[in-house]
C-alpha cells in the first residue's frame, strides 16, 4: 500500500494505492476501484527527463541518493501498439516509505506506443 502523498487530478478523495510491478517495464497502479497499466518511461524515451518540483521532493522524501521510480500512465487500446502513453504526468513512487505523488510537467505530451517500437 503506498500513501498518496500529493492528490492526483480526478481522484483528490483518495489517499492510498496499491503498486504492483510486473517486471521492468510495466507496472499495476489501482486507485480505489481503478486500475492503471504504467510503463517505464525511459523504456521509450531513453533520455526522458524532468526537474522535479521541491515540493514533491520533500513529500515524497526523493534525493540523489533516493531516486523514484518513475512510471507513466498506458492507455490501453487495439492493437496494443495503439495504446496511448502519458508522458506528461508521471506518477513518481519512493519504494523506501511507500509514497506516491503524479506531477504534470510542461515539457511533454502523449505519444502513441507504435511511436517508440522500432520494428
Amino acid at each position: 500500500m503506498y500513501i498518496i502523498k500529493k492528490p492526483i487530478p480526478g481522484f483528490e478523495n483518495i489517499n492510498n494505492a496499491n503498486f504492483k510491478q510486473i517486471d521492468e517495464n510495466f507496472a499495476v497502479l489501482q486507485i480505489g476501484d481503478y486500475v492503471f497499466t504504467l510503463i517505464n518511461p525511459f523504456a521509450l524515451i531513453p533520455d526522458y527527463s524532468f526537474e522535479i518540483p521541491a515540493d514533491v521532493k520533500v513529500l515524497l522524501d526523493i534525493s540523489e541518493n533516493n531516486p523514484p521510480f518513475v512510471y507513466c500512465n498506458l492507455i490501453k487500446k487495439e492493437p496494443f501498439t495503439e495504446s496511448i502513453v502519458n508522458f506528461k504526468a508521471p506518477i513518481l513512487l519512493n519504494p523506501k516509505n511507500n509514497t506516491l505523488a503524479q506531477v504534470v510537467l510542461d515539457e511533454y505530451g502523449y505519444g502513441k506506443l507504435k511511436d517508440f517500437i522500432k520494428e
